[in-house]
């Protein structure tokens, strides 16, 4: 927390983060070209947001691609907000969702990518192994993703339940064991032929004892979907986290919260 802290005192590193919140994934270059920044000084911030883990890069070819990564500030809130006024701070963020959502035309929407990094003990074939056996996914992910995960392949997102639902669908676009997979994902199967699907990378780096997962959703078709995925891939991803640490899912489904404390 001390970084964080660290990290958010300062305006320009402030207004680097607004920056992100607007337009998610941009280079060095354009950022600073919106601030009127030099590479030199920009440079600076960004390592101690990245220090921070309030930037994630992800590199795309020879660019590096900077994301605002939510996390640290969701802790902030869970530890000095949550507790204290939850109920009216909700209120006021609706009314104030719903003024912004008013003042937005279909024109001028844009869905930001989302992105999501989490460090987790364990090695990079057991986070493979993790994502890819549908066996493990019923269990931290509450559905079987059934595939060859083989580049083409199709997968399904089926749940757990043995009722036959199919929640979601999409296509294997590559597949490198055990650090990357990237698939396309269609939350409403019924909709896969009528609109470009999104896509999801996770990117698994091994250090030593741990990993870092770095989680990339792009192409969103909507908003809605938007703030789908911004609860559910932190819920799905601590489920994960916990399972390969303690050999337990947490005892809660924490994709449940949500509506419990709305």
């Amino acid at each position: 927390m001390d970084a964080v802290f660290k990290a958010l005192a300062d305006p320009t590193r402030r207004l680097l983060l607004d920056r992100l919140r607007e337009q998610n994934g941009q280079t060095l270059r354009e950022l600073c070209d919106r601030l009127g920044m030099t590479r030199q000084s920009a440079t600076q911030h960004l390592d101690v947001l990245g220090r921070a883990n309030l930037v994630t890069v992800v590199r795309r070819g020879r660019e590096r691609l900077h994301y605002l990564n939510p996390v640290p500030i969701q802790e902030i809130d869970a530890r000095w907000i949550a507790g204290f006024d939850r109920p009216r701070l909700h209120l006021l963020s609706a009314i104030k969702n719903q003024a912004e959502e008013y003042a937005m035309t279909d024109s001028s929407t844009s869905v930001p990518d989302y992105v999501y990094v989490t460090y987790i003990r364990a090695s990079a074939e057991q986070v493979w192994r993790a994502l890819t056996d549908a066996d493990l996914t019923a269990r931290f992910w509450g559905h079987r993703n059934l595939s060859d995960w083989q580049p083409g392949s199709r997968w399904e997102h089926h749940r757990a339940d043995d009722s036959g639902v199919v929640d979601g669908v999409g296509t294997v676009l590559a597949a490198e064991p055990p650090t990357r997979l990237v698939i396309t994902f269609e939350d409403r199967p019924e909709a896969e032929l009528q609109r470009e699907p999104s896509v999801v990378t996770f990117l698994v780096e091994p250090h030593q004892d741990i990993v870092r997962l770095t989680v990339t959703h792009e192409k969103l078709p909507n908003l809605e979907m938007f703030g789908g995925i911004s609860q559910g891939w932190p819920a799905v991803l601590a489920n994960l986290k916990s399972l390969l640490e303690t050999g337990e899912v947490l005892p809660q489904a924490p994709w449940e919260m949500s509506s419990a404390h709305s």
